[in-house]
């Protein structure tokens, strides 16, 4: 299977340690099985290099560096088209960040499924994965 991981599930699968013990048992397995392909968003980075800017606590990592270490580990890497923009305009707004709702759009638009620990965000219709 084809899987697009939210900021968050990804923060916590690379930084390892205290953080990784926040992944579910169902996260965790997703992660580890060689026969998923797994993929992160260009807003996931954009995310953290934002947020980290800002100082938040949940998100100290470099972007640059978490980048670099998803890519090395064997994740694809899916780029905000113009196509990913004009579709957030069909979303529901069950979810106001434009992060998680660009997300959501993209696993839409790149038949993925996107996989969260968010429960507003695993309320939008399609392929979506709450673990």
């Amino acid at each position: 299977m084809n899987y697009l991981l939210d900021t968050h599930l990804l923060l916590w699968a690379a930084e390892g340690g205290e953080a990784a013990s926040r992944l579910s048992p169902a996260a965790e397995r997703l992660i580890c099985d060689p026969d998923n392909r797994l993929f992160f968003s260009a807003a996931s980075i954009w995310e953290v290099a934002i947020k980290a800017g800002l100082g938040r606590d949940d998100f100290t990592v470099d972007p640059g560096l978490l980048r670099r270490g998803l890519l090395d580990n064997g994740y694809g890497e899916i780029p905000i088209t113009s196509q990913h923009a004009a579709a957030i305009r069909r979303l529901l707004i069950l979810h106001k960040d434009p992060f998680d709702r660009m997300l959501v759009v993209q696993a839409d638009v790149e038949g993925l499924i996107l996989v969260t620990a968010d429960s507003v965000v695993a309320q939008y219709p399609g392929p979506i994965l709450r673990v």
